[in-house]
């Protein structure tokens, strides 16, 4: 039995936390405190607003009781429940940085140079990893040096378009989900059933408000499609943004004296991946190990080129790149329908997944002229912090 109280944080009662519940009225953020959750719709009626409200952290609310006693389960489960947890964002942008960690630099360019082939992966792989990998790990991103090791590489016919995001001096920065469509802990997340060469991307989101400030952080799941970016990388919309493709949650936790974002640096994040056919695959990555800082990732997203005026989800890249075979040597990992998927770090708690196809997924309906529609009946439109 999953329920979400063992998938908070240890000190999940000291922090403050910032979320969404499905309840019987409609969608609303509210703030976990103290162990207490409260209903903060009067003070911010969306997440966003929340979010960019000066006095966060001690907003006022119903209280909705103890956060242990809503006795929250996963929608795969129960998917009439309520009230239900859902992703910690709506107005935001849900935006990703790709490739900002060495190994998943490497990874990137071996699925380009196999076009999408799983079979020819490894062998691309052993020939690649050694050179490049141990370059990428020592190399600071639009430093001399970068630019020395890409000149070294073009002359010896290993330069890629994902290098260039991995050590050139511009981040990868995409737009991963349209607003509402993220979905939260305990909700079913979907690969495409058309790819036969996919994976889940456990990582650390930030959350920044209008001016671009790092409020807090989340985990997520950046769904990929390895099959797909490989053939191209023109086609990272069709890789990346699907039904049910983008996962974020718990909570959003909320910078205070006791989690900032050196909290967030030193962050460890865990995943492991249950299959229905016994497969078990565990991995471990430091955010220690990150090649550019999030602050310069954020820096990247917004500004006088860019802005959000609901702020933005940032997926700050992972490292991991599952190569481990799951049914034919040399075949690697790819999702099975029923895959429970796990990221977790100490701070942040753990977010808690299966894995269904994006056809078999709840379908994404409850839009802006939706939630539009039902804050207004709410009377909560005219409500603002």
């Amino acid at each position: 039995m999953t329920q979400l109280i063992d998938d908070l944080p240890s000190d999940w009662r000291d922090g403050v936390f910032l979320g969404r519940l499905g309840l019987p009225q409609g969608p609303s953020p509210v703030l976990v405190r103290g162990g207490r959750v409260l209903d903060i719709s009067g003070f911010a009626p969306t997440s966003a607003e929340a979010a960019a409200a000066p006095g966060l952290l001690d907003a006022d609310g119903e209280d909705l009781g103890d956060l242990e006693a809503l006795d929250l389960r996963p929608a795969w489960e129960h998917p009439d429940r309520v009230p239900q947890l859902l992703s910690p964002v709506d107005l935001q942008c849900v935006k990703a940085s790709g490739v900002t960690f060495a190994v998943s630099a490497v990874e990137r360019v071996i699925e380009e140079r196999a076009r999408g082939d799983a079979g020819r992966a490894d062998e691309i792989r052993k020939a690649l990893a050694a050179r490049v990998g141990a370059d990428l790990r020592a190399v600071r991103p639009g430093s001399d040096q970068a630019r020395t090791l890409k000149a070294a590489l073009i002359a010896d016919g290993l330069w890629s378009q994902y290098l260039e995001v991995a050590i050139g001096p511009d981040a990868e920065i995409f737009t991963k989900a349209p607003l509402l469509s993220s979905v939260g802990w305990g909700d079913e997340v979907g690969v495409r059933c058309d790819s036969v060469w996919n994976n889940p991307e456990p990582e650390v989101a930030v959350v920044a408000d209008p001016k671009g400030r790092i409020i807090g952080a989340t985990l997520g799941n950046d769904v990929n499609l390895r099959d797909v970016e490989g053939r191209s990388a023109l086609l990272l919309g069709k890789a990346k943004d699907n039904n049910a493709s983008a996962a974020l949650g718990p909570f959003i936790r909320l910078f205070d004296g006791g989690f900032t974002l050196d909290d967030v640096r030193a962050a460890t994040v865990s995943l492991e991946v249950t299959g229905e056919d016994g497969f078990v695959l565990r991995g471990e990555s430091s955010m220690s190990l990150i090649s550019r800082d999030p602050e310069e990732l954020v820096g990247q997203t917004i500004g006088v080129h860019h802005q959000y005026p609901d702020g933005f989800a940032l997926y700050l890249g992972t490292m991991f790149a599952p190569i481990e075979d799951r049914d034919t040597p040399g075949g690697g990992f790819t999702h099975k329908p029923g895959d429970r998927v796990r990221v977790s770090s100490p701070r942040l708690g753990a977010l808690t997944n299966r894995v269904t196809t994006c056809d078999r997924a709840r379908p994404w309906t409850f839009g802006v002229s939706g939630l539009m529609r039902n804050l207004a009946g709410r009377g909560l439109l005219g409500a603002a912090a």
